[in-house]
């Protein structure tokens, strides 16, 4: 397994990434903090160059490919955020990019990876393994694979999200009790989580996950990686990793301190009350944290919670269809 990334790895991401990142705004809502009675701070990852986090961990990979490497170009697996991620990164560093994406994925996502001069190779999510065509296409090609989650750059990447949290916490004077995360594979969680655990030790951690698709919940009420029944059918598109990584559970079972599962209704309100109080456009999977907090799942009565707003790439039909929610 590969090593467990530190919290000077993610210091070193931090300087290393910052010329190419935004930092994003941890954001207030007095109607939320009214409607929940908690106090919430809310990361905007959905205003992140490329439209979510993935653009952290997916530059700070491909800054450290060798010369060689970039000439041989990089593979990925993805359905969307982190396929524009390194598509941009690539574009960054002077490499080329092929993506390996279900042919399902939302429209946006596609055209947003082609735009930013990717190829991209489909497959069909329910009955073809994209890491088996991901490293063929490697071996075949010679490419550089980057994974989506189980990386180790790639994790202190994306705990470059919660330093920030965490530093501009500070800076508002706020003590935080809770993080909610959005959760695939795990890397962000894993990454923030690292941020969380070694500034504040007693502020805790939750795993937020579509119905169906809950397997770090299960995973941590177990003790065990658990497998999703399906590799399909949630409107989170972003959040239908099949097991956690290896090596993002690795860190993920001694941090996280719970999850939740939320119906694909709670989403959506989640994205009409962003678009109506925050004016902004999320994903299903970017608001899902947030759905936790609006539908009561989170009890956070008076306490401090940061939640991470993961991603803002979403299709118009998707979107108008939240926004017609009663």
């Amino acid at each position: 397994m590969a090593k467990i990334p530190t919290m000077q790895d993610i210091e070193a991401t931090a300087y290393r990434i910052n010329a190419h990142i935004i930092r994003t705004p941890l954001l207030q809502c007095a109607t939320l903090d009214a409607k929940t009675g908690g106090h919430f701070f809310l990361k905007a990852e959905c205003l992140q160059r490329t439209g979510s986090f993935k653009i952290r961990g997916a530059t700070n990979r491909l800054l450290r490919l060798s010369d060689t490497q970039r000439r041989k170009g990089v593979v990925a697996w993805s359905s969307g955020n982190h396929a524009q991620g390194v598509a941009a990164a690539a574009q960054l560093v002077g490499t080329t990019a092929k993506i390996v994406m279900p042919s399902d994925a939302p429209q946006a996502k596609i055209d947003g990876t082609k735009e930013l001069g990717a190829d991209i190779a489909f497959y069909d999510r329910a009955t073809e393994d994209r890491e088996a065509i991901g490293h063929r296409i490697a071996e075949d090609e010679g490419r550089v694979l980057v994974p989506s989650y189980d990386d180790a750059d790639i994790i202190s990447g994306q705990g470059t999200v919660g330093l920030e949290i965490v530093e501009q916490a500070n800076d508002l004077g706020v003590s935080l009790n809770e993080v909610l995360v959005p959760v695939s594979g795990g890397g962000l969680i894993a990454g923030v989580g690292l941020a969380l655990k070694h500034h504040c030790p007693s502020a805790r951690l939750y795993a937020v996950e579509p119905e169906g698709f809950d397997d770090h919940r299960r995973s941590v009420a177990s003790g065990q990686r658990e497998t999703n029944p399906s590799a399909s059918g949630s409107l989170c598109d972003a959040l239908l990793a099949p097991s956690p990584g290896a090596l993002t559970w690795a860190i993920n079972q001694t941090q996280i301190d719970g999850g939740y599962a939320v119906n694909e209704e709670d989403v959506l309100s989640a994205m009409a009350f962003a678009y109506q109080h925050l004016k902004m456009k999320l994903e299903p999977g970017g608001a899902i944290a947030l759905a936790a907090a609006l539908n009561g799942t989170h009890e956070c009565q008076g306490r401090n919670v940061a939640i991470i707003l993961s991603g803002g790439n979403v299709d118009d039909v998707t979107f108008n269809r939240a926004l017609t929610i009663p």
